[in-house]
């Protein structure tokens, strides 16, 4: 969805997710700005020769599940003709689990990667990339019960134990805002 902040500048979209729900949203919310889209379902870079070069490629909170991330990257990079733009969370997207992690497992969550090391990775592989930090929303849910149902679930927690995970996330202070990283770099 991060090609939709350039949806005043571009006339045509192209989407890669491994979901086709998301691709089915990407192309409707490309319809309703008036832009052609086009859309590829797979994992990238898995599905990147199918994919044509376009002026600036975008990735939206997608970092974080890259397993091999050299190759992702220099993908980005051949697919682009003018700008790569990444956008992250400073920490990872499920960090907010930590205390209940601490709480129920006794386990500490790592704490990295963070941008500034996909900022070392980068450069290890000859480009060199801009970060701007910036306040963002977090995204959650607002029914506490479908909260704790969630949390329970990730944690691998039974059914049973629901109700404490309730109790937990009822005595924890909610946030709206976490820190988000935009990394990007032009081509030459």
């Amino acid at each position: 969805m991060a090609a939709f902040a350039l949806a005043d500048k571009a006339n045509h979209v192209i989407g890669v997710d491994h979901q086709a729900e998301m691709l089915t949203m990407f192309s409707k919310n490309a319809a309703k700005r008036g832009l052609t889209s086009e859309v590829y379902e797979g994992f990238w870079p898995a599905v990147a020769d199918k994919v044509e070069v376009a002026d600036v490629v975008t990735c939206h909170n997608v970092v974080y599940n890259v397993q091999d991330i050299v190759p992702f990257l220099k993908a980005l990079d051949e697919h682009a003709r003018k700008r790569v733009v990444i956008e992250m969370p400073i920490h990872h997207p499920l960090a907010n689990m930590d205390k209940l992690w601490k709480h129920f497992w006794s386990l500490e969550r790592p704490k990295d990667p963070s941008p500034a090391d996909l900022i070392e990775v980068l450069k290890e592989i000859g480009i060199n990339a801009q970060v701007q930090y910036w306040p963002g929303t977090v995204r959650q849910e607002s029914n506490i019960d479908q909260a704790a149902k969630f949390m329970r679930i990730r944690l691998c927690l039974p059914k049973a134990r629901e109700s404490e995970v309730k109790e937990f996330l009822t005595d924890q202070p909610r946030t709206d805002e976490r820190d988000l990283a935009t990394i990007w770099w032009d081509k030459n």
